[in-house]
């Protein structure tokens, strides 16, 4: 009888342990969405056939344009709907109504800022025919939504709520949290006021080097110095950057363009990968869209419609972030009897004021940021830190904050016929501005950099500056004509990576603050390597991971000598390097971890000196081009002062410094690997690619079911952009995208992303570009609808 209830009971348990795990699976896998037969949609108005290649990758063909970005917005939201409602309440600042008390400061930042606010503009002056695509993408995603019902990506089932209905505003939004992520400029304003107050302005200057060194340090006399701002906090502002994935000195890009005489082809050959934010899914969408005067493929965020970077049948193009100054920091003198005014040239202004209610998961009550806008924008000290108002008023100026036309460019951009078209629409291109390379068919390459830069009455947008006098003010912005461009240069090619655009001589400034020369020097050397290159050339160029900074410093370590067992190790295997940047090879981290310490040993003790010893800290983790490029500086100057520690009565000098830094670096890295030998050490174990989920990347269990790393090669100067994180070396920014495409056969370009076309996490396309992506691989993206039907694993048609 015991042995029958025991059965019976085992029975009872098997059934319910395998009815358990049928509900675990039916419960993740059922939002995967339908790729293969055919869907009746509400809302297309004609038969649309979505072809989806091995990797996931749709080709979408329509009858009309209506239905061409509706079916966008439809299979958009297949593979990514949870991430496209992630990034529209963040631009909103709405992540707390669903993500609660964990993102509130988050929130609260980007309400001061007013990035929908900001967006509301654009849509208010949109053009009709942009509004109509917006409004179709839109119709697609909604479409999706509703028929979807209760089957859901698994983050919307797990956080227990739905998504609203898409709108326009949503995908413009996207723009403005884009410039976010690509701007910054007014951070290092504020950090450059700290150290000016904490050391000095020649001191100062020599820590931010790309700040002019033909003149002194320009303060503002009326302001005198900067400890009023001491108050004011970058640790929130850093918070959001690192929640949006845009934290770090990372974000950049490459891209270059090689003319015909010049290439194997005979035609122009362009190549471009931007360096942003690591996550998953990625933040880009591979699609290509074919339809009315559409057809055109690459690559689009999720949640916009038609193409960011790509090819049409006609043109191609790149982009690299310029990192122009278009935000200012102005000091705002508040009536002490009134807090809603300002003083502007003798006289009280109103400011505006905006309650912005921000509702909380867990919250009986929503929260009410008061927000006060000046003239020069939203005063945010409340977010920065100075919750009790102790610091001076700052407000922001921001080119984002002003109405926009940034959809349209990108509209006219995808239907472009030739240069004169291509300069056309990147007249609209007011923000983030950006380095535009082209190239056609008929064989003209080019280089246009748009964007709304402004013109300053006085000053030059390096640090905050009096709000209340009226001389520091924008008095219009550079024309369009006089802006940096180039067709068909004689030298036979264009290459960018975030360096300055113009020598001084050009009569406007564009900005101060311009990325260090080593991975354009590196992309020139490269293509003047060669009499004629190849797609496979500019594959390799890609995948370069020797930066030029080893050049500088590795030598510094010749007339090292020591005892230590260890230190002795290091040292051989460093001159025995061939500075390559492999993930499996021990030299790229002792090369790295023996730069942090020497940055630490040359700039760190002034600091410390100065009373403020956590500012070393500060400084590396906001800058990397900027200590760099000074240790590059210091490294041909064997007694400057920056080598003596003051902390000691001796005089060190630069070999005394160098031989501490490096025998400092061996201890750390046995202290954190827990290896003895050095030549067990790997650079990819310290330095791996963090493909973080959007909102689980630190939820445990989910983190471990949602997010991705692999070991990366490369690093921040490298080609093959791999940004190391401080002090941690983790990979959090690089190459978020490669595409090499040949003008002489746009049948088939070269592209590949980082994890995959799918945010859905059981999808077999979540993850699997991740090992192309590492190995510098490609996907062949098609344009011919016979090639594309022949590789096709999957066909749906959307029918009325």
């Amino acid at each position: 009888m015991l042995r029958k209830i025991l059965k019976i009971l085992l029975i009872a348990l098997l059934v319910l342990v395998v009815a358990a795990m049928v509900g675990a699976v039916l419960f993740v896998r059922s939002p995967l969405p339908k790729t293969a037969g055919a869907l009746n949609v509400a809302g297309v108005r004609a038969p649309v056939t979505v072809y989806r290649d091995r990797y996931g990758v749709p080709h979408i063909f329509a009858e009309n344009e209506h239905d061409l970005f509706f079916a966008q917005g439809y299979v958009t939201a297949q593979d990514r709907l949870f991430q496209m409602d992630f990034q529209r309440r963040a631009g909103a600042g709405r992540l707390s109504e669903v993500l609660g008390e964990a993102t509130l400061d988050n929130d609260r930042f980007l309400r001061t800022i007013g990035m929908y606010r900001a967006a509301q503009k654009d849509l208010e002056a949109i053009s009709p025919d942009t509004l109509v695509y917006l409004q179709a993408y839109a119709d697609g995603v909604n479409a999706f939504i509703a028929q979807a019902g209760d089957d859901l990506p698994l983050e919307f089932r797990i956080l227990g709520y739905r998504p609203e209905p898409w709108q326009p505003l949503d995908s413009i939004v996207w723009g403005k949290l884009m410039a976010y992520q690509l701007g910054g400029n007014y951070e290092i304003e504020l950090f450059r006021a700290q150290l000016i107050d904490l050391l000095g302005p020649e001191k100062a200057a020599d820590l931010l080097p790309r700040y002019p060194q033909t003149g002194p340090f320009i303060v503002p006399p009326e302001v005198k110095r900067y400890g009023g701002l001491r108050g004011l906090d970058l640790a929130a502002a850093a918070k959001l950057r690192r929640f949006l994935r845009a934290d770090g000195d990372g974000l950049g890009s490459n891209n270059w363009v090689i003319a015909g005489s010049r290439t194997t082809t005979g035609k122009p050959l362009l190549a471009n990968d931007p360096h942003l934010g690591l996550q998953i899914p990625s933040v880009w969408y591979q699609v290509g869209l074919h339809g009315g005067r559409f057809n055109v493929v690459g690559f689009t965020f999720a949640g916009v419609p038609g193409i960011i970077l790509g090819h049409n049948d006609r043109i191609a193009w790149g982009v690299t972030n310029v990192g122009p100054d278009v935000q200012d920091l102005y000091i705002e003198k508040v009536n002490p009897d009134n807090p809603n005014q300002v003083e502007f040239m003798g006289k009280w202004e109103d400011v505006q004021v905006i309650e912005e209610v921000i509702r909380v998961a867990g919250r009986a009550e929503p929260v009410v940021e008061t927000v006060r806008i000046t003239r020069h924008g939203p005063i945010m000290n409340a977010v920065l830190g100075d919750e009790m108002a102790q610091a001076e008023p700052v407000a922001l100026r921001w080119t984002a904050l002003d109405g926009g036309a940034l959809w349209q460019a990108f509209m006219l951009l995808n239907q472009a016929r030739n240069w004169e078209d291509f300069r056309n629409a990147l007249r609209y291109f007011d923000v983030p501005s950006q380095n535009f390379v082209y190239a056609d068919v008929d064989g003209n390459i080019g280089y246009q950099m748009p964007g709304r830069i402004p013109i300053r009455a006085k000053g030059d947008g390096t640090v905050p500056v009096p709000g209340w006098t009226g001389e520091y003010e924008w008095i219009g912005f550079i024309p369009f004509e006089e802006l940096p461009s180039v067709f068909n240069p004689a030298v036979g090619y264009i290459a960018t990576a975030n360096n300055q655009v113009v020598p001084d001589t050009y009569p406007y400034l564009i900005g101060t603050s311009w990325s260090a020369r080593y991975r354009a020097q590196r992309i020139v050397d490269l293509i003047n390597s060669k009499d004629k290159l190849s797609v496979e050339d500019m594959k390799a160029i890609q995948g370069d991971i020797r930066p030029v900074t080893t050049d500088i410093f590795v030598p510094l370590l010749d007339g090292v000598t020591s005892e230590d067992p260890a230190v002795a190790k290091a040292l051989e295997l460093m001159r025995g390097w061939d500075r390559q940047m492999h993930a499996d090879r021990p030299e790229p981290l002792i090369y790295h971890m023996f730069l942090q310490r020497l940055f630490h040993r040359t700039l760190g003790d002034e600091m410390a000196a100065a009373g403020d010893a956590e500012m070393i800290e500060e400084y590396l983790k906001e800058f990397r081009d900027e200590p760099t490029q000074l240790l590059e500086q210091l490294a041909q100057d064997p007694t400057n002062p920056w080598w003596n520690d003051v902390g000691t009565p001796e005089t060190e000098t630069r070999d005394q410094i160098v031989a501490a830094a490096f025998t400092e670096a061996v201890a750390e890295l046995q202290k954190s690997t827990e290896a003895k030998d050095p030549a067990r050490w790997r650079w990819g174990e310290a330095h791996y690619a963090n493909f973080d989920h959007l909102i689980f990347a630190a939820v445990d269990p989910l983190n471990r079911l949602f997010n991705r790393r692999v070991p990366a090669r490369g690093e921040a100067f490298t080609v093959n952009a791999a940004s190391q994180a401080y002090p941690s070396f983790v990979m959090n920014s690089g190459v978020s995208f490669r595409s090499v495409m040949d003008l002489s056969d746009l049948s088939a370009a070269h592209m590949i992303h980082t994890t995959g076309q799918s945010g859905q996490l059981f999808s077999p396309h979540y993850d699997d570009m991740i090992e192309a992506w590492q190995n510098v691989e490609y996907h062949t993206m098609l344009f011919n609808r016979a090639d594309i039907e022949k590789a096709a694993k999957d066909v749906l048609v959307l029918r009325p």
